[in-house]
């Protein structure tokens, strides 16, 4: 039978539909799994995205000619027959299943199996292929469970407040920065943003989804205006002078890279939290097993340690290069 996808220099083309995937060249059709910028890219001529993603979409690309689809529901496109379900990255993120002549594949864009309480829980959908990252793909990286990982940022912010410091918590703007706000206490003190963390709150919240009161900051916001303040920001403003005005500080980074020795301090932090939008190792094998796929192929990540574990574990695994770039491109 032959393959339902190709792996080509644009994306990850469907030959039966005349369309790709999260493709990284302009192409006429694209099909977007979630709103991360290394999976919805600029230039597109139409793209198709679930109702969840799309008002992001539209926050960082502009104008677009966007349809959109709901979970589960299934559409033919030229030969082929695709439907979105969700993947449990970020809100409104999917993975796609496109069906053609009896032969299922699914592209899972990012995922991860853990819910959040934020994206929509993740549903392995069986098939005959399937196309995975692996941005964690080694047994090193395991996540801190959801209720531990809440009192460990809790008692760092209330630690810090009661020392008469800023907690500084560095996250990426989609995604990660509003998980971390539903899982902080908002007596503990004020939380003040980053502007495009405030900018995604502000899409997410005319959504409908539920965020705890947040202060955009302004140059006039500082340590001595909002004391024991919580300031959620992007990785790239940590130890800058933005960050300087809040004067005595205790700064984090809340990522699955915290797991490897050296990185918290190559990102300026004091303290790391343990957790990411992504799967883990044993996410990854959970949800491969899940779908009952016998062919893999990874994507992104550590693809050749991961393909090596697969092809032992007994799948026909396989190594695709792409332009994706996990949590790096969510900055």
């Amino acid at each position: 039978m032959a393959d339902v996808l190709t792996f080509t220099d644009r994306g990850i083309y469907c030959p039966a539909g005349d369309f790709y995937i999260d493709p990284w060249k302009p192409v006429d059709r694209a099909l977007i799994t979630h709103a991360h910028s290394d999976h919805a890219r600029p230039g597109m001529g139409r793209y198709l995205a679930t109702k969840g993603t799309a008002p992001v979409m539209r926050h960082r690309l502009g104008d677009i000619q966007l349809q959109t689809i709901n979970y589960g529901e299934k559409r033919k496109i030229g030969d082929a027959e695709v439907s979105f379900h969700p993947a449990g990255h970020v809100p409104g993120s999917a993975q796609i299943r496109i069906a053609v002549k009896g032969e299922i594949w699914v592209v899972s864009g990012d995922y991860k199996t853990v819910a959040d309480g934020l994206s929509e829980p993740f549903e392995p959908v069986p098939c005959h292929a399937f196309i995975t990252e692996c941005t964690f793909g080694m047994p090193i990286f395991k996540w801190t469970p959801e209720d531990v990982l809440t009192q460990q940022i809790n008692d760092w912010w209330a630690a810090n407040a009661a020392a008469g410091k800023t907690s500084i918590l560095g996250a990426y703007a989609l995604g990660k920065a509003q998980r971390l706000l539903t899982t902080v206490n908002p007596d503990t003190g004020p939380i003040l943003t980053h502007g495009a963390i405030e900018a995604t709150n502000t899409v997410l919240r005319g959504q409908g989804i539920t965020l705890p009161d947040t202060t955009l900051v302004t140059p006039d916001i500082t340590h001595k205006t909002h004391p024991g303040a919580l300031v959620l920001a992007t990785p790239s403003a940590l130890g800058t002078t933005w960050a300087r005005r809040f004067g005595p500080t205790s700064t984090a980074f809340a990522s699955g890279w915290m797991a490897l020795r050296g990185v918290r301090r190559r990102r300026a932090a004091d303290r790391g939290f343990i957790v990411s939008d992504h799967a883990d190792w044993d996410g990854l094998n959970a949800a491969i097993k899940a779908t009952g796929a016998t062919k893999i192929f990874a994507t992104h990540g550590y693809t050749s340690v991961f393909q090596r574990w697969l092809r032992d574990e007994g799948y026909d695994a396989h190594i695709v290069t792409t332009d994706y770039q996990g949590d790096e491109a969510e900055e």
